[in-house]
């Protein structure tokens, strides 16, 4: 069976076809936050503090770290990320025990984070365009870590599956030529919003189980994306998940904050008998419990976090 080991200084996480699924913490990312990208470009971590916190205790296996402030000062990210990058991943790592995701589009912002990170973290991402291929593929092989793989190339992102299966099947070749295997790549095979394409789910469930089958890989997605555009997008994004697991996805990149999503993985896990003795279904349930009684989902999953480790929370280290 294909796994993805990711770790940190003292923990080992599996991304596998029977392991349970892995959630990919996205909430330290600037991308469309203006308040958390002003206060990075102020030197201001206290958001991103509270969000590595939040997110581990409210079930987070992997957290996505990405960087990419436009500095009004100097807006040359060669420049400005990698710094910002390695700073971040020295913060987070002070803070919580769980393996990274480097996430940025500059070579020089991810060689930045590799060398900050402890153990061994995922890269996200690479593309099929061969300059990038050309860019990536040797940081990979130099830091012996897995990637991320998205399926698009210098024509875009295709409507077609069998088109974004292709790319897939390519940056798989060719990371074997950099002496890549096949475990350390996992598939982005890109999920395309339902409200603009009503096969937008058909699809992604087709891609993730071809994947599987011919290539033999891992799979993630941007899980929010299904619901880009409609009401009511927690509910659509927390029927999404479970299905997409049936299917074999194997992870996501998702807010774990968010209690309908975060029920429904905990769910499909016990029911794809990756949930020993449900173990996890118990405790999730218990946090639903102290929810009823009017704490937030954040503030139970904290305590239900602080009480399983005999702690009353985590020190934060600087």
């Amino acid at each position: 069976m294909t796994r993805t080991v990711l770790e940190s200084a003292s923990k080992t996480v599996t991304i596998g076809f029977d392991e349970p699924f892995c959630v990919i913490g996205e909430r330290i990312n600037p991308t469309g936050r203006k308040k958390l990208a002003a206060e990075l470009e102020a030197g201001d971590y206290s958001t991103v503090e509270m969000d590595a916190l939040a997110q581990v205790a409210c079930g987070a296996a992997v957290l996505d770290i990405n960087a990419g402030v436009v500095y009004n000062s100097n807006p040359n990210p060669n420049e400005t990320e990698p710094p910002l990058m390695r700073a971040v991943i020295e913060l987070v790592q002070g803070l919580v025990d769980v393996p990274l995701c480097i996430d940025s589009s500059v070579p020089a912002a991810l060689e930045a984070g590799l060398a900050a990170a402890n153990g061994r973290p995922l890269v996200n991402s690479v593309t099929g365009e061969e300059d990038r291929l050309e860019l990536v593929l040797p940081l990979i092989k130099k830091y012996n870590v897995p990637v991320v793989a998205i399926s698009n190339d210098d024509t875009g992102i295709s409507e077609d599956p069998d088109v974004r299966f292709e790319v897939a099947k390519k940056i798989v070749q060719r990371a074997a030529d950099f002496g890549i295997p096949a475990h350390d790549i996992v598939v982005d095979p890109l999920v395309m919003p339902i409200g603009a394409m009503a096969t937008a789910g058909h699809q992604v469930f087709a891609l993730v189980r071809r994947l599987r089958e011919e290539l033999g890989v891992n799979t993630t997605c941007g899980a929010s994306n299904i619901s880009f555009g409609l009401p009511n997008r927690h509910g659509v994004n927390a029927a999404f998940l479970p299905m997409a697991i049936a299917s074999g996805m194997t992870s996501a990149i998702m807010n774990p904050l968010r209690q309908p999503e975060m029920e429904a993985v905990k769910a499909a896990n016990l029911l794809m008998n990756n949930d020993a003795n449900g173990g996890e279904w118990i405790r999730f349930a218990r946090v639903v419990e102290a929810i009823k009684d009017g704490a937030t989902f954040e503030e139970a999953a904290k305590a239900s976090a602080a009480a399983g480790t005999g702690r009353g929370g985590r020190r934060r280290r600087r």
